[in-house]
């Protein structure tokens, strides 16, 4: 698909700025996220493996969606974090517009998938706590697996529209996206007008997303809260609230940066803020979530240390 711009030429590509400053800055960015990004799919894998080899684990429907959501983040993070260590490399990015639009699309579907998730887990964990004889019955391996591929499919269904509907905007030029990805803001602000309902559409799509699935999981957490109050909780309700509460903190970190970009809409030129932002909920969050919900988790430590036992005594 190809641009017109306002002088006649055609243009196939857009120019991604990445990060301003000078070359040791850039060079300090890029080995910091290079570690980070080494550090994450480690993380991941490693989560993946536990609950794969450990069969106590891999039958338990919180580890299941765990394990299933370490695949998501594994996906989330490629989407952007290796293009954009290239093109610190360089000067600036080139990309097309096909392969911009690409990218919008996969990273906006891992991003509505990784909301669906959080909702699904906010599920598991009400149905644990406030339905404990139905749970295993409801959450089956096979229930759990099937709720996983469904979160996928929607989450990659969610944004066929709006994105289709911006991908077709004549764009006037210039051509700079002043971010390291292809994202809804710099988007727009390359199009040219009128605009007509596209940015309708898309902000009602993703703040129905958004809102959603923040109702349905602070609803669930909230019965889950009032159940665990009740007298009949006493001598487990510390463990309980220790397990929900790794599951807050990655919602509230999630849901926080997410709402921060997508609902709040940006006053004027703040390039720096969105890449800031950007880059906290697509290299920091897919880091950070492994550390909260499995590896300080007593069941996931124990799991590993049989792994690394069995591993050494073949």
């Amino acid at each position: 698909m190809q641009m017109e711009l306002t002088n006649g030429t055609r243009v196939q590509e857009f120019l991604l700025m990445s990060f301003g400053g000078g070359q040791q800055k850039r060079t300090l960015l890029l080995i910091f996220f290079t570690v980070l990004y080494v550090l994450t799919l480690a993380e991941n894998f490693t989560i993946i493996t536990v609950v794969f080899l450990d069969t106590h684990l891999s039958r338990q429907p919180m580890y299941i969606l765990l394990s299933s959501f370490s695949w998501l983040e594994l996906f989330y993070v490629n989407a952007t974090v290796p293009r954009m260590l290239i093109d610190m490399t360089l000067p600036y990015g080139i990309i097309s517009f096909s392969e911009c639009f690409l990218q919008f699309y996969i990273f906006f579907s891992l991003g509505s998938t990784e909301f669906l998730f959080l909702s699904a887990m906010a599920l598991d964990r009400y149905l644990a706590i406030c339905h404990p004889l139905q749970y295993l019955q409801i959450m089956s391996p096979n229930s759990c697996y099937a709720l996983a591929v469904t979160c996928w499919i929607l989450g990659f269904l969610w944004h066929v529209v709006p994105i289709t509907m911006i991908s077709r905007l004549s764009f006037c030029g210039p051509n700079v996206i002043d971010h390291f990805m292809c994202d809804a803001g710099p988007i727009f602000a390359l199009a040219c007008p009128p605009l007509g309902m596209t940015p309708l559409v898309a902000r009602i799509f993703s703040n129905a997303l958004i809102l959603g699935n923040i109702f349905f999981v602070v609803l669930s957490y909230s019965v889950v809260i009032f159940t665990l109050m009740k007298p009949s909780f006493e001598g487990s309700r510390r463990k309980a609230f220790s397990t929900i509460s790794f599951h807050l903190i990655v919602v509230t970190i999630f849901y926080t940066t997410a709402a921060a970009m997508y609902l709040v809409p940006a006053q004027g030129n703040q390039s720096e803020r969105t890449k800031v932002v950007t880059v906290f909920y697509t290299a920091g969050t897919p880091f950070v979530n492994p550390l909260i919900y499995s590896l300080r988790n007593n069941q996931v430590k124990e799991a590993l240390q049989r792994v690394l036992r069995r591993k050494t005594t073949l």
